[in-house]
């Protein structure tokens, strides 16, 4: 892994001022090149790629760990490559579609009336503003599904026969879970053929994971035998701090293959694209976050299509 140089030793880097400020451009240089350099060894196996179609469920219980900011911005990404690209929002909170520009207030149809109601999934896909790139929007409503589904038939499988439908529409459906492991988070992976998992670099981050790995289990014997842990993505990655990186060598010693060779950076521009009802390589293209998800979305697809 690249070295991050003085990070640890900010006092060690400074730098008299020059007249021309050819040393404080070489330093923004190497400041946004850091995150991309310092996140890609080169010493890990070589992911299997699965075939298409693939759903992939983006489960996490612990909130606040990015699974919005990685299903939003990972399927634009795919998109921009060339794969058509389907947003699932099952998080009642509804994030994953206003932070691809949609009214989640106005909605004819949403998926509280697919789960709920068995209306068409395709009666309430909306497209986004990245081409190739769909979604199947979350309303308020949905926070209510889970009391609902309890007394229903077939509760768990709502999802995955909606989905059934659509399946041969689109290369990638990505299924934005909520921060639980209520019957939301049971519906996607009974429908996912793979779960794709965001990690902070934090520590309280890894201690809900073997929670999340029992219930995959579950689910796996009892609902989708298929199912499995394919990828895991470590995000909010800080070079300047050695806790990030020790999350990221526990986390790799434990998963191997799994873990995605690219770190999502913590950056600003990240948190700031949602509020514009844009992914990151739409509000800022150039940004680290936009070209950490670029290579992501080729490492978890194998290159474009």
């Amino acid at each position: 892994m690249t070295e991050a140089v003085g990070l640890d030793e900010p006092e060690t880097v400074a730098t008299p001022p020059a007249a021309d400020g050819r040393e404080m451009a070489a330093e923004v240089e190497a400041e946004v090149a850091l995150p991309i350099a310092a996140t890609t060894p080169v010493d890990l196996p070589t992911r299997l790629i699965p075939e298409l179609p693939r759903i992939i469920a983006i489960a996490n219980q612990k909130g606040g760990v990015g699974k919005t900011t990685t299903t939003v911005n990972l399927g634009a990404c795919l998109a921009d490559i060339g794969y058509r690209v389907l947003v699932v929002d099952l998080d009642p909170q509804g994030n994953a579609s206003t932070g691809l520009g949609i009214n989640i207030r106005g909605l004819q149809a949403s998926m509280y009336d697919v789960i709920l109601s068995d209306v068409p999934i395709e009666d309430c896909v909306e497209a986004s503003s990245v081409r190739n790139l769909f979604v199947a929007p979350a309303s308020l409503d949905l926070a209510g599904a889970e009391i609902e589904l309890v007394p229903a038939f077939s509760r768990e499988l709502r999802l995955k026969n909606a989905l059934h439908e659509v399946r041969d529409d689109y290369d990638y459906v990505l299924i934005d879970c909520p921060p639980s492991l209520g019957l939301l988070t049971i519906n996607a992976m009974a429908a996912a053929t793979e779960v794709l998992v965001p990690i902070q670099c934090e520590y309280y981050a890894l201690e809900g994971l073997g929670q999340l790995l029992r219930n995959v289990s579950l689910v796996q014997k009892n609902l989708n035998p298929t199912l499995e842990v394919r990828t895991i993505v470590l995000v909010m990655y800080d070079a300047r701090t050695k806790l990030s990186d020790q999350v990221a060598s526990e986390v790799r010693q434990h998963f191997a293959e799994k873990v995605c060779r690219i770190m999502i950076p913590r950056t600003v521009r990240l948190s700031e694209a949602p509020s514009f009802g844009q992914p990151i390589i739409a509000f800022d293209p150039t940004s680290r976050g936009a070209i950490a998800y670029r290579e992501l979305a080729k490492e978890v697809s194998g290159g474009p299509a």
